[in-house]
């Protein structure tokens, strides 16, 4: 069942005024996020999701980047860019909306391992981050096809993506071809192709 929670546009107007940069800009994402993530699920019938969840997460997943320091987003914050996710998942969290927050956390790349925080000394909380359930995952692969930063005038490919996760490593865009997979490869056809040696491999990000 999903959450019940307050409209996310009135808990996004809350922390950003009507008006200023950073709430339009999250409003605008969050829907394009939101319809990519439904439209994935829709040709993915296989998968058993919550629809109500998803539209509400995908508004409220990037809710922690006020506090970081991305002048370009209206964001004039203390905090690097990649710390907006587990300062999402404090702001959600406080609101009681634990599934929400998890999303916020789990979304930033296509997740960060423990591993990754402590080789490349980003500024995170060492512990994995990287999405778990079929809504968290969903989430993450979809706001992968969208920047924030050119107001989501245009949808990646794949191929941008991958290009763009490959420079901040090569594990990166590994899990989004798994994410890729797992969303576009019916379970059966996937096995059959497995079988005849024609897949690469599909373990979970």
């Amino acid at each position: 069942m999903a959450d019940i929670i307050p409209d996310p546009e009135t808990i996004i107007t809350e922390l950003y005024p009507r008006g200023s940069l950073t709430r339009e800009l999250l409003l605008q994402h969050g829907e394009q996020v939101a319809a990519k993530a439904l439209a994935v699920l829709d040709r993915a019938a296989w998968l058993d999701a919550d629809r109500t969840f998803i539209h509400q997460a995908a508004m409220l997943h990037d809710i922690g980047i006020g506090r970081t320091h991305c002048p370009s987003l209206g964001c004039t914050g203390p905090l690097p860019y990649v710390c907006h996710g587990v300062e999402g998942r404090t702001i959600l969290n406080r609101l009681g909306l634990i599934r929400h927050a998890w999303v916020c956390e789990r979304h930033v790349g296509t997740g960060i391992t423990a591993r990754q925080i402590k080789a490349q000394n980003i500024p995170l909380p060492l512990r994995e981050m990287l999405p778990i359930t079929v809504e968290e995952r969903l989430i993450c692969y979809a706001d992968k096809f969208f920047s924030k930063s050119d107001s989501g005038r245009h949808e990646k490919s794949v191929d941008e993506i991958v290009s763009g996760l490959t420079r901040y490593g090569t594990d990166n865009a590994l899990r989004f071809d798994r994410l890729h997979r797992f969303f576009t490869v019916e379970p059966a056809v996937s096995g059959r192709l497995a079988a005849t040696g024609h897949q690469r491999e599909t373990t979970p990000c």
